[in-house]
């Protein structure tokens, strides 16, 4: 449990830090490549994936927005259309609450729940494998640090100073 928790804090502080520099519509869906995951898609796509964690330990702390699979789920392509989607409070919104839903949940299942096997997954999720149900934990905060990975180039190539700086 300390060990996510930690891990869960760290990867939503890098993040929210970076996902705190973009301002305007366009800067949420600027995209360094027409392929690339762009802010938008990013925040809402790491709050669907703390959701359906969350979903596989507490069913009834669940919610998705109606239509937001299509738009942030694996497999789907951000778009640069800005009309296409939420507002970006909408989607901090979720990716916040969703958070702190998942963050209830990991100090609630007890130790032995914690150690105890994983859910079965299908083999081409990133979870399949993973040897207990507190790795799967840990797996979003490494998830959340790759897309942060991801919003460090946007953040970058939008003309922003690093945010973690030498020194």
């Amino acid at each position: 449990r300390d060990h996510a928790r930690q891990a869960l804090v760290f990867s939503r502080r890098l993040s929210s830090g970076l996902l705190a520099s973009f301002r305007t519509p366009e800067d949420w869906v600027f995209q360094i490549h027409p392929k690339a995951n762009h802010a938008l898609w990013i925040a809402a796509h790491i709050g669907l994936v703390d959701n359906s964690i969350t979903n596989r330990f507490r069913s009834d702390l669940t919610t998705k927005p109606e239509g937001w699979d299509a738009l942030f789920s694996f497999g789907s392509q951000p778009k640069a259309d800005a009309s296409v989607y939420p507002s970006a409070e909408e989607v901090l919104a979720y990716y916040h609450d969703r958070r702190g839903v998942l963050m209830r949940v990991l100090e609630e299942l007890s130790e032995r729940e914690l150690r105890g096997p994983a859910p079965a997954a299908d083999e081409r999720s990133p979870i399949a494998g993973a040897p207990s149900i507190g790795h799967i934990f840990i797996f979003a905060s490494q998830h959340e640090a790759m897309h942060s990975g991801q919003l460090t180039i946007a953040h970058r190539a939008l003309g922003h100073a690093p945010l973690i700086q030498a020194g």
